[in-house]
């Protein structure tokens, strides 16, 4: 892969200098454009950028606004956002808003090759999976003859290592959350990519008599008893990343997966609750979110 385009929204000019020379001295790639603030700043600007280094606190537009607004017109590329703040709450959002990582004002050389290069690193394992997926399509049958069901032992290898990292492992609603990964892979591989589930309980009594055939009467009460696991299941991985985070926020679990799974001002709520020694929870639990983003986070591994 070639070096990356990097594009600075800082209106610091002694920063963004500092940021161009690490970058050029790096081999990582170039800046190929600059601005002092995200108010001007388009995706015109950015067709052939890779990554964007953004400021957070900025006039006129400040970071968070300006990615939002940049998602919003169909931007892509990858956002590290350069923070003096260490607000929470505030690092949080921005997660939620499409940030990858962040960087610490005041700017630390090594601080910011290592981010540079882990970034730089999967971005180039992505595109190389994607030109492996774009030979195998030269291999594959024709569609009429394509077997629907993708692989099944990948996706669940693939998703038991996600529950292992959410510490849900051994959850007993982990055999549900594959069955309905599966469904959604199948679904995919119909040429129906799933954004939003179905109503819950119809999805479980679906998969309840598929894999089970069982009665009517059965199918309905097992496909409550899924619900229920999978519900626990969540809660689990709530409790569990809520946890990570009042330990260490910077744990790479907590900062990836939190705002993805779950509304992140619950998973604050959760720390506090955590931090008073509660063990229960008023927080509400949105499963659908996290069954949906669980398995965008699966096409991503």
């Amino acid at each position: 892969m070639g070096g990356l385009r990097f594009f600075l929204i800082e209106d610091d000019p002694a920063v963004r200098k500092m940021l161009e020379k690490l970058i050029h001295e790096s081999g990582l790639g170039e800046v190929v454009g600059c601005a002092e603030d995200g108010l001007n700043v388009r995706t015109a600007d950015l067709l052939d950028v890779d990554v964007v280094l953004i400021d957070l606190l900025m006039p006129g537009r400040d970071g968070i606004q300006t990615i939002k607004a940049l998602r919003e017109e169909g931007f892509a590329g990858t956002f590290i956002m350069i923070s003096q703040v260490e607000n929470k709450e505030m690092i949080g959002h921005a997660y939620l808003q499409g940030i990858d990582t962040y960087i610490q004002k005041p700017i630390n050389r090594y601080e910011v090759l290592s981010v540079l290069k882990r970034v730089a690193d999967h971005m180039s394992a992505i595109r190389s999976l994607e030109s492996i997926r774009q030979v195998l399509k030269g291999f594959e049958p024709p569609s009429a003859a394509r077997e629907s069901i993708p692989n099944q032992a990948a996706i669940e290898q693939q998703a038991e290592q996600l529950l292992l990292l959410l510490g849900v492992a051994g959850e007993a609603g982990s055999a549900d959350v594959l069955l309905v990964m599966r469904w959604l892979a199948e679904q995919e591989a119909k040429g129906r990519p799933v954004r939003e589930l179905p109503p819950l309980k119809e999805l479980y009594a679906e998969l309840v008599r598929r894999e089970y055939g069982l009665s009517p009467v059965e199918t309905s009460k097992e496909a409550r008893a899924m619900e229920q696991r999978i519900r626990r299941l969540v809660l689990q991985a709530f409790t569990h990343l809520a946890s990570l985070g009042l330990t260490d926020y910077t744990n790479p679990t907590f900062e990836h997966f939190a705002p993805r799974l779950f509304d992140f001002a619950d998973i604050r709520r959760r720390m506090k609750e955590l931090e008073r020694g509660q063990n229960e929870t008023e927080c509400r639990m949105n499963v659908r979110k996290f069954l949906t983003a669980f398995f965008l986070e699966l096409k991503r591994i």
